[in-house]
């Protein structure tokens, strides 16, 4: 049964189909098969249930946000902010752009929104500086996955949908380690650029300084109203999406006046486009998983890949690989939809807390959206600095070896990701 599965699904995308139809034909393909006497409405039904929940109302908002935003001046006032800060120093234009990219994913919440939004600017600022092309764009691609990891993550939203884990808790427990990765490419920046001796930028004064303070605050105002309300407990996720739409729209179309009323059609077309996709996969996604469970495949999959009683050290390592190489070739959010259900029961069963887990499952399709052979990371960029695959991965080594050992940290030492909790009113 498993074999069959596997099988349709590799035939069908070696036909070239896109993957919410092999997500889809292969349940209904082994109901058909193995379980005649299933009624077909059965599947309709999952697929309904799939996009009912009150969660996904989030995904649309944010993507609109993010929609606004890239297409407004939220990414260049950012750049002009941590620019006249850190850009004199050792690494400074490669440092501005992994903060760059961390604050954009926290407004944005997409890595590859946050590709074209920083990455397209602050390329060619890090080649006038000295960089080579490879190096500039590996770093773009690789501090973009920053955005799965800090709130508010769609991958993170698709996890607690699969796993009916808080979507408020899993964003707060990705603020630690995406600062950490942030963190560890700044350093990473500063060594590079001693050891290639890229030349120094001069130092801002004060008074620039401030005027792109001034220009950056409203700006920074998304991460504060995000982070802050789900702390406060103001709000929950999907009200916070709808505050960053209604925030994005008063600044870019009200006060910087960087997008017009006529133009916000073209935006929420490209919105939906992009979230049909996105819920397509996650309808496909449930009759996939009820599908699979009927079936018991994923108890046949935990007991011959984990065994009878797995530590949950074995289980985090075995969550990784499998995540890991499912996000170099699909989409992370097939790959979350698809594997989540898999592994959850055996990660309940060794002790795992669900938060900890999601935040090693985001981890992994963050460092695989950006690891070749066809992270999706990587196609972006090819299309959007029109360079060729292998220009777009030939700088990438470095980065994943970084990200694999941050890796071994957040599955060695759990309070990484669960620090939050330390800081949540009792």
């Amino acid at each position: 049964m498993l074999f069959t599965l596997m099988a349709i699904m590799i035939v069908l995308l070696l036909l070239n189909f896109p993957m919410m139809i092999p997500l889809i034909a292969a349940p209904f393909a082994i109901m058909l098969i193995f379980f005649p006497m299933l009624d077909p409405m059965l599947m309709m039904q999952q697929l309904k249930t799939g996009i009912e929940s009150y969660v996904l109302l989030a995904v649309p908002l944010f993507i609109f946000a993010a929609d606004i935003m890239t297409t407004g001046k939220t990414s260049t006032r950012l750049l002009d902010f941590i620019g006249s800060f850190v850009a004199h120093l050792r690494g400074g234009y490669a440092i501005t752009t992994s903060a760059a990219c961390t604050l954009f994913g926290a407004i944005s919440g997409s890595t590859q929104a946050t590709v074209v939004a920083i990455g397209t600017p602050m390329r060619q600022r890090l080649l006038k500086a000295g960089y080579k092309d490879s190096s500039a764009i590996a770093l773009i691609i690789n501090s973009s996955d920053i955005a799965l990891l800090v709130p508010p993550s769609i991958g993170m939203i698709m996890y607690c949908l699969v796993s009916g884990t808080s979507v408020g808790e899993q964003f707060l427990a990705g603020i630690v380690p995406g600062i950490l990765v942030f963190l560890c490419f700044a350093v990473y920046s500063y060594f590079y650029a001693k050891i290639r001796d890229i030349p120094l930028a001069e130092k801002a004064p004060w008074s620039e300084r401030l005027h792109f303070t001034k220009r950056a605050l409203l700006p920074l105002g998304f991460p504060i109203i995000i982070i802050g309300g789900l702390y406060s407990g103001i709000f929950g996720p999907t009200e916070a999406a709808g505050v960053s739409v209604l925030y994005a729209f008063i600044l870019e179309v009200l006060i910087y006046r960087s997008i017009k009323i006529k133009d916000l059609p073209k935006v929420a077309l490209s919105t939906g486009l992009v979230t049909s996709a996105v819920f397509v996969l996650v309808a496909g996604g449930q009759a996939f998983t009820w599908m699979i469970s009927f079936a018991r495949i994923p108890q046949i999959i935990s007991e011959s890949v984990l065994g009878t009683d797995p530590s949950a050290l074995y289980v985090l390592i075995m969550v990784s690989v499998f995540f890991f190489i499912g996000c170099m070739f699909v989409d992370p959010i097939v790959v979350i939809l698809v594997l989540t259900p898999i592994f959850m029961p055996a990660a309940e069963a060794a002790g795992i807390d669900p938060i900890h887990l999601g935040i090693i499952i985001t981890f992994q399709a963050a460092l695989g959206s950006a690891t070749p052979p066809f992270g999706v990371d990587i196609f972006t960029a090819s299309a959007v600095f029109q360079k060729s695959y292998l220009d777009v991965i030939r700088g990438t080594p470095p980065f994943i070896v970084m990200l694999f050992g941050i890796a071994v940290l957040l599955i060695a030492f759990p309070d990484i990701s669960l620090a939050y909790r330390y800081f949540l009113p009792n």
